[in-house]
């Protein structure tokens, strides 16, 4: 009797095929990283130069590590490869085409707090800060917010007007968003046939690609058309909607390419099997899913999992200090425990919790090395120094420390400059030695005696950048330190003041989370992408936060939010390898509450809200223990 056909190894298909497009769906931790790397070595044993292919990846440690990887199959060329973010390797061809140049545009990217005060200064009809954020999104997605939508400009109405304020403030300021550099070089690629670009590669190879939204995409497709285009993906890990990244990007890849071949990864040689149950019975509530059922391998461990309610915040900081601190004990390496908490405050109180029992702990959260005035000051004074002409900052500068941000004086700045043909710097110059006079500028003018006389203190350390670090970066301020890191860093590698600000502000705009690490990390479920760890938790996970819909839009645009929702939640619970805590309070403050804007019960004692657990919980399914209370909790 003829044994069972085996079916073929879906990382042997991927990196064998020969097709001009292939899709890989690939559900967590089946090995979609190795099926990439196996193609890369299988590309270069067959002559392919290195040149010739673009790798895209969703993180610069990811490029590294895939580099690192296929070396060790021992493939010399492998060196040669240059994996990068879509978004890098466009800002490369942006600079060498000289294309910023050509439209008056200047490469200095605008920290989070600057763009919020860029988008606040606008004048128009542009709603509240949320609903101009909401708009910057879609201008930095070429205004492609749905899948079926072809990026491009927009030709009238509240999306034009304020595309028109924004770059000209933007122009004005000499700065540029960090989103709009994908944009630009679409704008470029598409309206120059000639452009070398377009020619320069034989194979384009693309991880996590339902993370692009559609302007991502079409760069892609014109970067490949004289190629080949294979990429990999899960459209139940589509987590990016805020910046117009669908699941239909994936879903549709084959219709979009005829001739597409499909290659499904569905076995999880990462989670335990109780895990990749419960994670595939949420998962499957949300329709029109592309992939197939996710199981886990035969050798996979059952896995150990817990659901603990605690009264308080506080007490979830403490009783989930207190749970890692005794696996570690146990022998977990700290750098295999990992912490995802949605909201900030949540984060850093486990964090701090950790911390004093004694554990190395660091938290990971978008740009919170900025996240106080004095952070931000520092690095504002540090830009300036090292560039006294930067607007920007500059504006950045007069705001810090006021509660409205000098709004109105700065618009009277800004016009007088605009009129005169001058910085900003100059019309406060003028105020100050009298040569001029402008109403309610008083307090502006002040903050900026503060900024030349640091400045002028400043001005005879300029060529000891060690120097320059431990004056404006103190060693030992708390408030400093993630700041500081990226300084001490960049200080063997750069010889100019102007490269060591870029070098910080680089720092604070781009820190990833590494791959691995020596100390348990603390991070929000969305920056979780790609990890993996021994034991992880998922804290604060009350309704209002997780899932977290907004009520004021449509049945459809609410559906949408909690079916992303859930895939967030899916991402989040398949990093483990072995143990997975679900965590949540009964209880939420008043000020936390009113900060976070989430649904919640009636008071009680104390002035604190009721709060409920998530009710993703509910769609675990049988695996998923029954919740304990915190006090109870045994392990």
């Amino acid at each position: 009797m003829a044994g069972r056909r085996q079916a073929p190894d879906p990382s042997e298909v991927f990196a064998a095929s020969s097709e001009a497009s292939l899709r890989a769906l690939a559900g967590p931790g089946t090995g979609k990283t190795f099926a990439l790397i196996r193609r890369l070595a299988r590309l270069l044993e067959e002559g392919v130069a290195p040149r010739r292919i673009l790798v895209v990846t969703f993180a610069r440690t990811a490029a590294r590590d895939l580099v690192a990887a296929v070396a060790r199959l021992g493939e010399a060329a492998a060196e040669e490869l240059i994996p990068r973010t879509l978004h890098s390797y466009c800002f490369s061809v942006l600079g060498r085409e000289r294309v910023l140049e050509a439209t008056g545009r200047v490469p200095r990217i605008a920290l989070d707090f600057e763009r919020t005060l860029i988008l606040a200064d606008l004048e128009g009809p542009f709603g509240t800060l949320t609903e101009r954020r909401e708009l910057v999104l879609a201008f930095e997605a070429a205004w492609a917010r749905l899948q079926s939508e072809d990026p491009g400009q927009p030709v009238a109405g509240l999306d034009q007007a304020f595309q028109d304020a924004l770059l000209r403030s933007l122009r004005w300021h000499q700065a540029m968003l960090v989103g709009e550099v994908v944009p630009v070089a679409l704008s470029y690629l598409r309206n120059n046939p000639q452009a070398g670009e377009r020619t320069a590669f034989d194979h384009v190879l693309v991880d996590e690609y339902q993370d692009l939204n559609r302007a991502e995409q079409v760069v892609l497709d014109l970067l490949s058309e004289n190629g080949g285009l294979a990429v990999i993906g899960d459209d139940d890990q589509s987590i990016y909607s805020f910046k117009s990244a669908n699941p239909e990007g994936i879903r549709e890849f084959a219709a979009v390419h005829p001739g597409t071949r499909d290659v499904e990864f569905l076995i999880c040689r990462r989670c335990p099997h109780r895990v990749v149950a419960m994670a595939q019975t949420l998962i499957q509530r949300n329709p029109g899913r592309a992939r197939g059922p996710l199981t886990a391998r035969r050798v996979n461990p059952q896995g150990e999992i817990h659901n603990v309610q605690w009264r308080s915040t506080s007490d979830e900081a403490e009783g989930i200090a207190d749970f890692i601190v005794a696996n570690i004990e146990e022998g977990i390496d700290a750098g295999k425990c990992l912490v995802l908490a949605n909201v900030r405050q949540i984060g850093y109180g486990i964090r701090d919790a950790i911390r004093t029992a004694g554990v190395e702990c660091n938290s990971f959260f978008r740009e919170e090395a900025v996240g106080t005035e004095a952070a931000q000051e520092a690095v504002t004074l540090l830009t300036l120094l090292a560039r006294p002409s930067d607007r920007l900052a500059l504006r950045a500068w007069l705001a810090i420390g006021s509660t409205t941000q000098r709004r109105p004086a700065y618009r009277r700045l800004l016009a007088a400059a605009r009129d005169d043909d001058v910085d900003v710097w100059e019309v406060l110059r003028r105020l100050d030695a009298g040569e001029a006079r402008i109403p309610y500028t008083g307090g502006a003018v002040e903050r900026w005696r503060e900024l030349r006389d640091a400045l002028t203190a400043l001005e005879p350390l300029r060529d000891d950048l060690e120097a320059v670090v431990d004056e404006i970066l103190p060693d030992g301020d708390a408030e400093l330190a993630l700041l500081r890191e990226p300084a001490i860093g960049a200080l063997e590698e750069v010889d100019e003041l102007s490269e060591l600000a870029e070098a910080v502000r680089y720092g604070v705009s781009q820190r990833e989370v590494p791959l691995e690490a020596a100390e348990v990390r603390v991070m929000s479920m969305h920056a979780s992408k790609g990890l993996t760890a021994d034991l992880v938790v998922l804290a604060g996970l009350v309704q209002g936060v997780v899932p977290r819909v907004d009520a004021r839009l449509s049945e459809d645009e609410q559906q949408a939010q909690l079916e992303e929702q859930r895939r967030l939640f899916f991402v989040a619970m398949t990093r483990t390898t072995n143990i997975l805590v679900f965590s949540s309070y009964s209880q939420l403050d008043a000020a936390t509450a009113y900060r976070l804007q989430t649904r919640i019960g009636r008071r009680v004692a104390g002035g604190s809200f009721r709060t409920f657990a998530s009710s993703f919980l509910d769609e675990l399914g049988d695996e998923c223990p029954e919740a304990i209370r915190g006090e109870d909790w045994e392990y």
